[in-house]
């Protein structure tokens, strides 16, 4: 299973990347996990045009729904599925409609919004889903791919829901908008040190960070001044590719 970071900025676009959108390429699917501004390099990763494209929401802020306004640059034969929390078809129609932007029913290929429960999920594959601390409501995941467990956890403070959704995955990402000490109750997201603590108490495999505060993290070395206090971890940047 390969797994390639399209845009790990948070908050707006800079020279360190875009903001946040992964993809993970699986046997049977692709699961894209946000779809900020990075996700405009979609087709450069597609290798197989007659396999789904699953594509996960945590919530609506603007870093994760942006990229959104480029869709109608792609030609997906078999469309693309949207996932999300409940509400997200409404909240959706807002925003991706005229005049803002190309409607989902204007797109040359089919788009389809499906929305979730909080709990297990058996389609399109077997996904968990809980709510997770933030200024809106937002929807962490959890994977079972390829007989690999994949935990997805961004624009959260430190709460239970990630630490079940984290439990024993092969790999764990979550997003890293703090800087080292930061925190602020009124604004929930993790810093470095929340993030390995997760992992740690989670007992999740590798920990990649992304969806770095594009005010905090101003350049792609103050991410990487991020101490290594865990053994497998991945200071993500646009592009990156790993496999798990």
């Amino acid at each position: 299973m390969k797994i390639t970071f399209l845009g790990t900025n948070g908050w707006y676009d800079t020279g360190t990347g875009n903001t946040i959108c992964t993809l993970i390429n699986a046997e049977d699917s692709y699961v894209v996990l946000d779809a900020g501004n990075g996700l405009y390099r979609l087709d450069q990763y597609i290798e197989d045009f007659n396999k789904p494209i699953n594509l996960f929401l945590s919530h609506f802020h603007m870093d994760h729904i942006s990229g959104f306004h480029c869709l109608n640059k792609f030609n997906f034969s078999q469309g693309i599925n949207i996932y999300g929390q409940e509400g997200t078809d409404k909240a959706l129609n807002v925003i991706i409609n005229k005049p803002y932007t190309v409607p989902f029913d204007e797109l040359p290929y089919r788009v389809n919004v499906f929305e979730l429960k909080e709990g297990w999920n058996d389609k399109p594959f077997k996904v968990q889903c809980r709510y997770l601390p933030h200024s809106s409501r937002c929807m962490g995941y959890r994977f079972e791919l390829d007989g690999k467990v994949v935990g997805y956890c961004t624009d959260t403070g430190y709460h239970d829901n990630v630490l079940k959704l984290a439990r024993d995955a092969d790999l764990l990402i979550t997003e890293c908008s703090y800087r080292i000490g930061q925190n602020n109750p009124d604004w929930p997201h993790l810093n470095p040190e929340d993030a390995v603590k997760i992992a740690r108490e989670s007992k999740a495999k590798k920990l990649a960070l992304t969806h770095f505060d594009a005010n905090n993290y101003q350049s792609l070395e103050e991410r990487y001044k991020i101490k290594h206090k865990f053994k497998e971890l991945l200071i993500a940047r646009d592009g990156v590719e790993i496999t798990i």
